[in-house]
């Protein structure tokens, strides 16, 4: 069988804070997203998410189901997104084969049955999955790293400046409730998402890419006044729960696709907060 999964449960804001280091990177780090000729998957209770990747190198891996979803296939009650941050390849989806450059994002809808990730010819493919519940079917549709709303945020003296790229969004395509788009930090700025913001309507997984070897970002989490860091290497996620701020700094510029699903598709939807409120 080529995909294995992890279950992570949810978890009280008022418990975290008497957490270790190491029972904050056990509740919320995915500390291994690829595995060579695997789906590796982690199934969170909150909001149902699943994250994980696909790392096909010699053979395509195909998507079955796992016990947690009770389903006869993995998208009989969901969908899903994929972004491609490896060299080119291709996904198979009941019977069409969506080509996926780097930085492109194919949505699946619900009642998909077949979906195969296939090797690249030219490297590695490596295909960042990210999955919710669904309660309507909508078209399957790539969308490519051009196709982006693209938003512009930042200011160079506050050392964040950053593009936005907004894929899997409903200014873009319909989806039931996923989201996902990726951050590019600009040569110079380190840090992601700030001013920082909760968004208590939904939660969200942060995968973090394109660090240098040896290169790290710091992941701040927690409730504003509660906070926390987790330090993340390459091609790790973190979990932010719905009552987290979620936030970073790294030793180098690098980007991160996020992801999210709750109770509405609104991406403006949030609680700002300014940096001198957050402890």
């Amino acid at each position: 069988m080529s995909i294995s999964y992890t279950v992570r449960h949810a978890v009280h804001p008022d418990e975290v804070r008497s957490y270790s280091t190491q029972q904050i990177r056990d509740a919320f780090l995915i500390d291994q997203v690829f595995v060579a000729d695997h789906i590796q998957l982690v199934y969170t209770h909150y909001d149902r998410y699943i994250a994980g990747g696909a790392m096909p190198l010699s053979t395509p891996v195909r998507l079955e189901t796992i016990p947690p979803l009770r389903s006869d296939y993995f998208l009989e009650r969901r969908e899903m997104g994929i972004i491609n941050v490896g060299a080119p390849g291709s996904v198979m989806a009941d019977g069409t084969a969506y080509s996926l450059g780097f930085g492109d994002a194919l949505y699946l809808g619900r009642g998909v049955r077949d979906v195969a990730f296939n090797p690249s010819g030219e490297g590695t493919a490596l295909y960042y999955i990210n999955s919710a519940p669904a309660h309507a079917t909508y078209p399957s549709r790539k969308v490519a790293f051009s196709e982006a709303d693209t938003l512009e945020a930042g200011q160079g003296e506050n050392a964040n400046r950053r593009t936005i790229r907004k894929l899997l969004v409903n200014s873009v395509l319909p989806t039931c409730q996923l989201q996902m788009g990726f951050t590019e930090l600009k040569t110079g700025s380190v840090w992601n998402t700030m001013p920082a913001h909760t968004h208590d309507r939904r939660m969200e997984v942060y995968f973090y890419f394109g660090l240098p070897e040896g290169q790290v970002v710091c992941h701040f989490m927690g409730q504003p006044a509660e906070t926390r860091p987790l330090w993340l290497s390459n091609h790790q996620a973190v979990i932010s729960p719905p009552w987290s701020i979620h936030c970073g700094a790294g030793t180098s510029s690098y980007s991160f696709i996020w992801g999210m699903a709750g109770e509405n598709l609104d991406y403006g939807d949030m609680d700002g907060l300014l940096p001198a409120d957050m402890r």
